[in-house]
């Protein structure tokens, strides 16, 4: 075993399980489509909150395929204002020079936490998804995911990389740390999992997507999730292979954009698969500790909404009701956030 090989070991449980789907996502250039209307490459899209006024919903799914949300339960939101996008590279930047906050994927590592492994190997850097050449069985994800060294959130695949001219993209390679920081300096919050899904809903319960019922609805891509054969080829019909600006596509009824795809969103509530069979019906706040039976000595937090690598063939955790989870310190090139404001603090 190589060192590189060593440390995306040691790092599998922190990545393999953001979005719950085994699968993160690679930032590769733009396809020409007449389905997606362009966005401008600098800074033009404000950091606008919507009001969503709150109410009883129906939160969760009995579809099988989702046992952690089971069973569906009635839930009151209290009205709140939502981030109408997911934060961009650019208000992320903001941040940054602000603060001169470093990410976690930035920070050096601590030989301590790593025995066995040469200190000079241990580098800062996250996971990106590396498709392979070859067709692959799909029971085996690590097969096109590498820890690569130097990734982040300015660099999202690596050195090699950057964010010019991306502003209006979703910054990934954050951590819950990372979205948690940000979201007090710009003196928001995460939203809890019922805000979230409460959100995404946008006043149509019931529907096989977010947006409908049907996947492409009048021959459109509604949302950015991945078309294609997965992991081998994305073919960016929908107008991006990997990931795309924020509000490329339409708006659900509340005004917010990309609540299914794009990028893995972090809620603020811990993780437990149990958790829907106790939840308090008037605004929860999720389980006041983590557990993960598959994981339990990891600390997990919720994401919601699936990335741009989801799709019915292979990660449908972007479905209505359906969960994700992450370890808190996981970060991935599909992994983002967007934040909340309590009504009173809003205006």
């Amino acid at each position: 075993m190589n060192i590189n090989h060593h440390i995306f070991t040691l790092f599998l449980p922190a990545f393999l399980l953001v979005g719950s789907c085994k699968q993160m996502g690679q930032d590769t250039s733009k396809h020409s489509t007449a389905l997606v209307q362009p966005v401008p490459s600098k800074d033009t899209v404000s950091p606008i909150l919507v009001h969503i006024s709150g109410g009883t919903f129906k939160m969760g799914t009995n579809d099988p395929a989702f046992p952690d949300a089971h069973p569906v339960h009635e839930v009151i939101v209290q009205e709140f204002w939502m981030d109408e996008h997911e934060v961009t590279n650019a208000e992320f930047e903001k941040f940054v020079k602000a603060t001169n906050y470093v990410t976690v994927a930035e920070r050096q590592l601590n030989p301590k936490d790593y025995p066995g492994v040469q200190a000079e190997s241990l580098v800062p850097g996250s996971i990106v998804f590396s498709p392979p050449s070859e067709r692959l069985e799909l029971s085996q994800p690590l097969q096109w995911w590498q820890y690569i060294a130097g990734a982040g959130w300015k660099n999202p695949l690596g050195p090699q990389s950057n964010i010019i001219g991306k502003q209006n993209y979703p910054v990934v390679h954050v951590s819950y740390e990372d979205a948690m920081a940000y979201a007090k300096w710009a003196g928001k919050r995460l939203p809890t999992e019922a805000e979230w899904e409460f959100a995404a809903q946008g006043k149509r319960p019931g529907l096989k997507y977010y947006w409908g019922n049907e996947l492409k609805p009048g021959g459109a891509w509604s949302a950015n999730i991945y078309e294609g054969d997965f992991p081998n080829n994305d073919t960016g019909e929908d107008g991006y292979a990997g990931i795309a600006p924020v509000k490329s596509y339409a708006p659900n009824p509340y005004g917010l954009y990309d609540l299914d795809g794009n990028v893995w969103e972090w809620c603020n509530d811990f993780y437990r698969p149990d958790y829907y069979e106790r939840s308090p019906a008037n605004n929860p706040k999720g389980p006041s500790d983590s557990y993960d039976p598959e994981e339990p000595n990891l600390v997990k937090r919720v994401q919601r909404g699936g990335s741009f690598l989801c799709s019915d063939q292979y990660c449908i955790r972007y479905r209505p009701g359906s969960r994700g989870k992450g370890e808190v310190s996981s970060s991935s090139n599909n992994l983002g956030f967007r934040c909340v404001k309590d009504s009173a603090v809003s205006k």
